[in-house]
């Protein structure tokens, strides 16, 4: 592969990297605040890890993989948006039993156990949107 390549997914880790720690600090503020607020921890997590999930597909749509400012002339591919949702959906599911079993079995307190579950998904979730999610026909924009 070429050096522009590398070029090129390296900058789209960087953007897919900031935009995670804008979707991030949704999560954790919307799940800490309902945990706050007494709901049910993995209640919390859905509706925390959803609010986030919205967040990352339109900006990582837009300015992430490629799309630019034809994103913001079009609405969401819905193939691509259904990708998302299978993709988010299956790190939901890890993200829920990793949660379970690290407060559940292990006895760990629910917001550090939180934190290392996005630790853990981090990388998962990256590699599948670049080469499932956001995959275009169309040549990306460097």
């Amino acid at each position: 592969m070429s050096r522009s390549h590398w070029k090129m997914v390296a900058a789209q880790f960087i953007k897919f990297n900031l935009i995670g720690l804008l979707n991030t600090a949704i999560d954790f503020l919307i799940f800490t605040l309902l945990i706050w607020f007494g709901t049910y921890y993995l209640l919390a997590q859905l509706l925390a890890y959803s609010a986030g999930m919205i967040n990352s597909l339109v900006l990582n749509n837009r300015y992430t993989f490629g799309k630019g400012e034809a994103a913001s002339k079009h609405s969401l591919d819905l193939k691509m948006s259904g990708r998302f949702l299978v993709w988010n959906s299956i790190l939901l599911g890890i993200s829920l039993l990793l949660l379970a079993t690290l407060t559940n079995w292990w006895g760990m307190e629910a917001v550090l156990a939180k934190a290392l579950v996005t630790v853990t998904t981090v990388g998962l979730n990256f590699y599948g949107s670049k080469k499932w999610v956001f995959v275009s026909k169309e040549p990306q924009v460097e």
